[in-house]
């Protein structure tokens, strides 16, 4: 298995490579060479299967033997031997023919988990082997940051800086990254947005005296490891739900399009996907495309859904390379472009491609409390925000009420108390795990959105090994 750029210029890098490299050097995103097939007896078999033995088979042909089977197992377990279900990932039917699969069973309560505790022991599997080290950049929008730190926390080959929206993330996902006491952990708050956060976390892959310098590695979505631990819970869904006989489809909230990227490949690679609907909040750019062609950034408008408070979607150009026939060169120009003037569109040719498959719904505050309420009053469950955006998303765009439609529970209701309280009267209790969260001591700096003032306390910070 090897893996090129979205761009086209930079070298094809083998699974291991692509893991502690992240951003590709051309700036571009690693993705597939080709992607590896799942026949419908493959499909079949996975009925059944206790969750770590379906993710070993499904990412087995990503990972093309550069982790050995027995290690890959080894890391697999460990990585869910800490959810409080046994099931990793529950299905339950909320609706007629609608099921609602949680994603948030993890130590940090959020979808991110299902594959951050993969990565962080991936990632010091490969360093050790090589003896290496890294230091992780992480841009987050709320629950990124939290899943990447509890899955490097404390690892020696590891240091991990994560960058943050000073103010704009929830009082728990705040504490959860900021009150880890761990000395390979750096919390950054960063006076502007998410995409702030983000652009400035690409500039330093970008940057590559500094790159090279503190060896950076990736645990955003940017890194394709993180896509490919996602996939799994696209086909454990579809075991659950009879799959490759019965075709399904997915409603997933989204911003920066990793975790519906995901889906995507679980498409590629051979399950029977007809359709996916994306969720937004007031931040609609993905909506808007799949209307209309036209990807325009405007203004981030802060929501109940934060984790959704986004107008650069990174992971899309990973779609985009596709539609375009994998053209690397039209893919450099598109996102040339966009980068200049905040704006691109494609031909009419690809966006019927796109649409196809994806569709769009856009749901503003009143319309989330409203879906949180109704939800809990038909099936009992309370949801967070940006779970009832995307169950709202998957009632107003769905194509075929015969298939089953799929929408993904992105985070523990916890983490968003007020905006449930305010929708139900109910307000949920944290669990066990994460008592005295809002007591515990708090550790972070605020900075500028300066890139120079992010690399400086980066590098004043880091317990550089570079001499060695």
């Amino acid at each position: 298995m090897k893996y090129i750029s979205t761009r086209g210029n930079a070298p094809e890098l083998a699974f291991d490579e692509v893991l502690l490299s992240g951003l590709a050097l051309d700036g571009g995103l690693y993705v597939p060479e080709a992607w590896p097939q799942f026949s419908a007896a493959d499909i079949q078999s996975f009925a059944g299967l206790p969750y770590q033995e379906l993710a070993l088979r499904v990412m087995k042909p990503f990972i093309g033997g550069c982790i050995p089977d027995a290690a890959l197992a080894g890391l697999i377990d460990g990585a869910y031997s800490n959810f409080d279900t046994p099931d990793i990932a529950p299905l339950k039917e909320i609706g007629k023919n609608e099921y609602l699969l949680e994603l948030f069973h993890g130590p940090t309560l959020a979808f991110k988990d299902m594959a951050l505790q993969f990565l962080g022991p991936a990632f010091d599997h490969v360093l050790k082997q090589r003896g290496a080290w890294t230091t992780i950049v992480v841009a987050t929008s709320g629950d990124t940051g939290s899943a990447a730190i509890e899955a490097c926390r404390d690892r020696d080959a590891i240091e991990i800086f994560v960058l943050h929206p000073h103010g704009k993330v929830s009082d728990v996902q705040r504490r959860q990254m900021t009150t880890v006491q761990s000395s390979n952990v750096h919390n950054i708050a960063i006076k502007g947005t998410f995409d702030d956060c983000q652009n400035l976390a690409k500039a330093m892959f970008n940057d590559k005296p500094f790159r090279d310098k503190l060896r950076l590695g990736a645990l955003n979505s940017i890194n394709w490891a993180r896509i490919m631990a996602q996939i799994v819970y696209y086909y454990w869904a579809g075991a659950k739900l009879g799959a490759p006989e019965t075709h399904l489809s997915f409603a997933v909230p989204t911003g920066n399009f990793g975790n519906v990227f995901a889906g995507y490949a679980a498409l590629r690679s051979g399950l029977p996907i007809d359709q996916f609907v994306i969720g937004s909040n007031s931040n609609d750019i993905l909506t808007r495309f799949f209307e209309n062609g036209v990807m325009e950034a405007g203004d981030v408008h802060p929501t109940i859904s934060p984790s959704m408070d986004i107008q650069i979607s990174s992971n899309f150009e990973r779609l985009l390379f596709d539609l375009v026939g994998r053209d690397g060169a039209i893919v450099t120009d598109i996102m040339n472009t966009f980068s200049d003037t905040g704006r691109f569109s494609i031909n009419a040719k690809s966006l019927e491609v796109a649409q196809a498959l994806f569709y769009g719904a856009r749901f503003d505050d009143d319309e989330t409390r409203q879906t949180i309420l109704d939800v809990f009053e038909a099936s009992g469950e309370l949801i967070d925000p940006h779970t009832a955006v995307g169950i709202a998303a998957a009632r107003a765009q769905r194509r075929d009420q015969s298939v089953p439609m799929v929408a993904l529970a992105t985070a523990h209701p916890a983490k968003f108390p007020d905006a449930v309280f305010a929708a139900t009267g109910n307000r949920p209790a944290l669990p066990g795990t994460l008592a005295g969260l809002m007591e515990g001591q708090e550790k972070y700096d605020v900075l500028e959105n300066n890139l120079k003032t992010v690399q400086d306390h980066i590098s004043g910070n880091a317990r550089t090994r570079a001499a060695a």
